[in-house]
C-alpha cells in the first residue's frame, strides 16, 4: 500500500493517484491520459478515451476486477464465459473484412498510382498546401502524358517538312489524352469505390470494433465478479446481475453492428461493380483513342511511301567558301585575292606559328599534324581524355564525347568519377576515360 505515486504515460501527460481507504480511490487528471497503470498488476490498459475530472470507486474497481480476471484468463488458466459459435464466426468474418479493406484500399492507390517516388512527392505537397492554407491539389504525373509531350516537342524540332515530326506530334496529342482519360479513371474509382471503402473503415467498422471492445471489457468484469462470488467473496447478487446484463447488452450491440456490416454485401457489390465498369469505360475510350492514332498513322505511311524518292548529290568540299580559320592567321583575306585573281586563298605570309604546350612535342609529327590545338594543357589540373562516347542515362551524369578532355574533380568509388566539361558537373565511369593527370 503508498499513499500516493505520480505516474508517467505513454502520452507524457502528468497523473498524481492517491489511495485512500476511507474516502474511496480517486484519480486527479492534470492534463489527460491514454494509459491506466494498475498498480496491483502492473499492467497498461488502453483507454479509448480522455477523461478529465474524478473517476469514482466503481469505476476504478471496474477497471481492477477486469485486469484481475484478464490475468487470471492468461496465466492462471481461469475459464471465461464463452460466446456462442455464430458470434464467435462473425467476429472472424469482421476482422476478415477489415483486413481486406485496409489492403484494397492501399493497392487500389497503388494500381492507379504505379509511383512510390510520385506518390509520395505529392502527398507531401498536397500536405504543405493544406498547411499553408493554399489549398492546391498536386495531380500525379502520368506516364502517358510525359510521353506525349517528349513526342510533341521532338515533332516540332524536325519541322513542318517531316513527315515523321508530323507523326510525333499527332502521337503526342493522342497519349496527353490518355493521360486526360486516365485522371477521369482516378476520380471516378475514387468516388464510387475508395470513398465507400473509407466510409467502411472509419465509420462502420470503427463502430463495430468500439462495440467488440466495450463487450470484451465488460465480459472480464462479469467473470470477475462471478468467480470472486463462487469463492466467497463479498460480492452481492445485485451486483452480479447488473454486471451480466450490462455484458449481455453489450453482446447485443456488437452482434447487430456486426450482422448489418456482413449483411450489406448487394452495396458491396455494387461498389465493385462501379470500379470495374469504371476500368472498362477506361480501356474503350484509351482502345478508340489509340485506334485513330494507328489509322492515321497508317495514311502518312502510305502517303510517304508514294512520295518519289529525290537524288541527293553531295556537294564539292572547293565549292564552299572558306571562313575564317581561328589562330591561323592574323586576319581574315578577302574572298577574292585582287593580286593573284583566284577566289578563297589564304595569305600565308600572315601565319603565326603556334605554340604547343606539350615538352618535346614535334609539330610536324604526322601522327598529330594539329599540334596543341586538339590537346589542352593537362600539367596544371587533374584531367582525363574520354576513349568513348559516354550518353548520360540518368540524371546527375555527365556525357562527352571520344576525344573529350574532362577535369577530375574526385572519385567516388572503384567504378566512379566526378569531373566537369563544358561548363558542366557530373559523374561518369572510371573505364570510359584514360587519365591523364591524376587526382
Amino acid at each position: 500500500c503508498f499513499c500516493s505515486a505520480t505516474i508517467r504515460c505513454k502520452c507524457r501527460s502528468r497523473l498524481v493517484l492517491c489511495l485512500d481507504y476511507h474516502n474511496g480511490y480517486y484519480f486527479h487528471w492534470l492534463d489527460h491520459y491514454q494509459d491506466l497503470l494498475f498498480i496491483g498488476r502492473n499492467i497498461l490498459s488502453q483507454l479509448s478515451t480522455c477523461y478529465i475530472g474524478i473517476m469514482s470507486l466503481a469505476g476504478l474497481k471496474k477497471q481492477f476486477n477486469k485486469a484481475n480476471q484478464y490475468m487470471s484468463e492468461k496465466i492462471g488458466g481461469a475459464k471465461g464465459t464463452e460466446l456462442d459459435d455464430e458470434f464467435v464466426e462473425m467476429e472472424r468474418r469482421i476482422d476478415v473484412l477489415g483486413k481486406l479493406v485496409d489492403d484494397l484500399i492501399n493497392k487500389t492507390h497503388e494500381f492507379l498510382q504505379p509511383n512510390p517516388a510520385s506518390r509520395a512527392k505529392m502527398s507531401t505537397r498536397n500536405a504543405l498546401s493544406k498547411m499553408r492554407g493554399q489549398e492546391q491539389k498536386i495531380l500525379y504525373q502520368q506516364p502517358e502524358g510525359t510521353l506525349g509531350d517528349y513526342m510533341i516537342r521532338h515533332g516540332t524540332d524536325l519541322g513542318e517538312d517531316s513527315t515523321f515530326g508530323g507523326c510525333l506530334i499527332e502521337a503526342g496529342e493522342s497519349f496527353k489524352h490518355l493521360a486526360e482519360i486516365k485522371y477521369n479513371l482516378e476520380d471516378n474509382v475514387k468516388q464510387n469505390f475508395l470513398d465507400p471503402l473509407n466510409q467502411l473503415q472509419t465509420k462502420d467498422l470503427r463502430e463495430v470494433n468500439h462495440h467488440r471492445k466495450k463487450l470484451s471489457g465488460r465480459r472480464l468484469d462479469f467473470d470477475c465478479k462471478k468467480r470472486k462470488k463462487d469463492k466467497g467473496s463479498t460480492i452481492t447478487e445485485e451486483e452480479l446481475r447488473v454486471a451480466e446484463d450490462k455484458f449481455e447488452e453489450s453482446k447485443n450491440l456488437a452482434e447487430n453492428a456486426m450482422h448489418n456490416v456482413l449483411e450489406n454485401e448487394v452495396e458491396y457489390i455494387s461498389q465493385l461493380q462501379a470500379f470495374i465498369e469504371a476500368e472498362v469505360d477506361y480501356h474503350r475510350q484509351a482502345l478508340n483513342t489509340l485506334q485513330s492514332l494507328l489509322d492515321g498513322l497508317e495514311q502518312k505511311r502510305n502517303e510517304a511511301a508514294s512520295k518519289p524518292r529525290t537524288e541527293h548529290i553531295p556537294k564539292r568540299v572547293s565549292s564552299f567558301r572558306r571562313s575564317e580559320s581561328p589562330n591561323s592567321y592574323d586576319g581574315p583575306s578577302d574572298a577574292f585575292d585582287n593580286d593573284t585573281g583566284k577566289s578563297g586563298s589564304y595569305n600565308f605570309n600572315n601565319i603565326q606559328a603556334p605554340s604547343y604546350h606539350q615538352s618535346g612535342f614535334d609539330p610536324y609529327d604526322d601522327q598529330d599534324p594539329f599540334g596543341s590545338y586538339a590537346v589542352p594543357d593537362t600539367k596544371k589540373k587533374p584531367m582525363a581524355r574520354a576513349l568513348y562516347d559516354f550518353i548520360p542515362e540518368n540524371e546527375g551524369e555527365l556525357g562527352f564525347q571520344e576525344g573529350d578532355y574532362v577535369d577530375l574533380v574526385s572519385q567516388v568509388d572503384e567504378n566512379w568519377f566526378e569531373g566537369t566539361f563544358n561548363g558542366q558537373a557530373g559523374f561518369f565511369p572510371i573505364n570510359y576515360v584514360e587519365v591523364i593527370n591524376p587526382l
